[in-house]
Formats: C-alpha cells, structure tokens, sequence
C-alpha cells in the first residue's frame, strides 16, 4: 500500500511515516496543500492521510482542489479538533473518513485498510453508474437503461462529480470547482441552474428522481438512480 501524508508538523509526519512503514507499505509525507496535490497528480497512491490544519491552504480546500482535478483516491482527515461541524465540513470536501488526534496507531491502521478495501478500483472507474443510469466518460454518453441522454460538456462534469460520490453529500463549491473555470464566483447560482437542466434531461422523462437537495448543504445523487423501488 502507498500512502501520502500532508502533515505540517514534522514530529508528527515522521511518527506517522515511521508508524505506517513496513514491509508492504511505502510513505510520503509533504508539508502543504499544494504540495500533496502536486504528488498526488504526479505518483498515484492508494491512500491519502491529509490534516485539516494545514498553512496556507487547509485540508478541506486542499481535499476539494484535489476533487475537483479529479483526483479520487481515499482520503482520511486528522484534526484536533472534535466538533460535528468540523467532521460534516471534511466529508463535505470530499473525504472518506476523519479522525481525530490524538489516536491510537492501530486504528488509523485499521481505518485505512477499510477504505482501500471500500473503494478498491472504482475510484479510477470510467464508467459511472447508479442504479440505471450511466456515463460513459471515455464517450461521454449518459443512459437511462437503452435510452442515451445527451449532455452538454459542463453537464458532464457535474453529473460526474455526483455519481463519484454516489449517497453521499457533494457542496455547491465542489461542483463550483469541478466544472467551472475561476471566472465563477461560489455566490454564483449557476450550480442550481445546470442542476435543473441535469434533472430536465435524467429525470423528467423517465418519472424518475435521482438529485436530492440538501438543504444548506448541496445535492446527492441517489445511489439507486432515482427508480422507486
């Protein structure tokens, strides 16, 4: 296993790096947010240990640009900090689990070999689906079942972002980061507007419901496509 550490505060990176090293597993440690997502970029890992306090970019804008350049490997946040509001805030960038310090060795052990054992390969998938629903990105063509959908370019992107994250929650700034330049600005509505349009073309014409708002936070894609059961 290859794990990426971003982790400020040297004593800490070199215990977790001389923690996790054995014979099956390597470990990088890097000091900044723009330094892991250079790594992450550059050298695939399979795991990624990112700490919320971070100079300069902390680990919940690193976790979103790293997101938003499409990169999916797991990651898991450490923090000081135990408040609910800082967990949902993590799992809202995008993380896959949190943890808060201090921690035993062995659970954060544990805790990564859950995640790759979770994701496995699909991060890298390219083909997308839930329920009967599905994109193509290599196409990109979206389904319903037999019936193609015709998207635009940005349409793509956010349907993407959603069904990478399938049941879980996705902010507006994610996708803002995603499918937008940086002409955009996160007041802007254009996310709700593209929605809309998803929904016209996904969901309209087949009686289905696959986009929940979630109120205050963003949207979630349902993980059965939208179908009534």
């Amino acid at each position: 296993m290859r794990i990426l550490i971003a982790e400020d505060d040297p004593k800490m990176g070199d215990l977790l790096s001389r923690g996790l090293t054995d014979e099956r597993t390597t470990v990088a440690v890097v000091r900044t947010g723009p330094q892991l997502i250079d790594r992450a970029l550059g050298q695939p890992c399979d795991v990624i240990i990112l700490d919320v306090m971070l100079p300069d970019m902390d680990g919940f804008s690193t976790c979103r640009r790293l997101r938003a350049r499409g990169v999916w490997t797991p990651v898991l946040m450490l923090t000081a900090r135990d408040a609910v509001t800082d967990r949902v805030a993590g799992l809202e960038a995008g993380a896959d689990d949190y943890l808060v310090k201090p921690f035993a060795l062995e659970e954060l052990r544990a805790r990564l070999h859950a995640l790759t054992r979770r994701t496995g390969t699909h991060v890298d998938a390219r083909t997308l689906r839930a329920g009967d629903l599905v994109l193509d990105l290599d196409g990109p063509a979206a389904r319903r079942g037999d019936v193609t959908i015709d998207l635009s370019p940005t349409e793509v992107r956010v349907l993407e972002l959603l069904l990478r994250n399938v049941g879980r929650v996705v902010s507006r700034d994610a996708l803002l980061d995603h499918a937008w330049d940086d002409e955009y600005e996160a007041r802007s509505n254009v996310v709700d507007v593209y929605v809309r349009h998803l929904r016209a073309k996904l969901d309209e014409p087949f009686g289905t419901s696959s986009i929940e708002t979630v109120r205050g936070a963003g949207y979630r894609l349902r993980a059965d496509g939208g179908r009534s059961t």
